[in-house]
């Protein structure tokens, strides 16, 4: 493969749009040489944002090992999702420190283990952040939600098959649930061997 085929290059990028949740940017950039693309510049729209942590905690009850998940409302589908705990990689910390802090502020576990099981693009066409994904274990309840201010999430247990079998239909409707589960199940997968 001829990758100059393909790259196209950025000459300037300009902000749009700003927010404290991201900022929009037109990316003005030259297209690789090929017969296929026009000649000239092409703007393309970014959306810039911080990168995100999500944690697929895991917990041994009476019933068999169940997700500790989270219901929360999401203004943008205007419905609740039951999703894994997950949110904004702060600037003073590192993805599993990210991780761990959401963890216990939505649900108020802690992990006694965690650890990274994957990471992706949640859109490269058009977004610059990636999303971290981790699988956290051994759990310890601390009884104690650190939401906040705006924040209302209830933690709740649900059986690991039945998020399986859910996915793609309300309230398992977050886009980012379905590539955790594949990490998780590709992580069981490696520890089966």
């Amino acid at each position: 493969m001829d990758e100059k085929k393909l790259i196209w290059k950025e000459d300037s990028r300009k902000k749009v749009f700003d927010c404290n949740v991201f900022s929009i940017w037109e990316s003005f950039c030259t297209p690789p040489e090929s017969q296929l693309a026009p000649k000239g510049l092409r703007t393309f729209s970014i959306l810039n944002a911080m990168d995100w942590a999500m944690v697929i905690p895991t917990i041994d009850s009476p019933e068999g090992k169940k997700f500790v998940m989270v219901w929360q409302w999401r203004a943008g589908c205007q419905s609740l999702s039951l999703e894994f705990p997950g949110g904004v990689i702060e600037s003073e910390e590192n993805p599993l420190q990210a991780a761990a802090r959401e963890l216990w502020e939505e649900t108020g576990y802690k992990p006694g283990k965690i650890e990274k099981i994957g990471e992706f693009s949640p859109n490269p066409a058009i977004m610059t952040n990636r999303i971290h994904f981790f699988l956290a274990e051994n759990l310890i309840n601390t009884g104690d939600q650190k939401l906040d201010a705006d924040e209302y999430v209830e933690a709740v247990l649900v059986d690991i098959d039945k998020v399986s079998q859910g996915l793609g239909k309300p309230p398992y409707v977050h886009a980012l649930m379905g590539s955790a589960m594949a990490l998780y199940n590709q992580q069981k997968e490696r520890r089966s061997h």
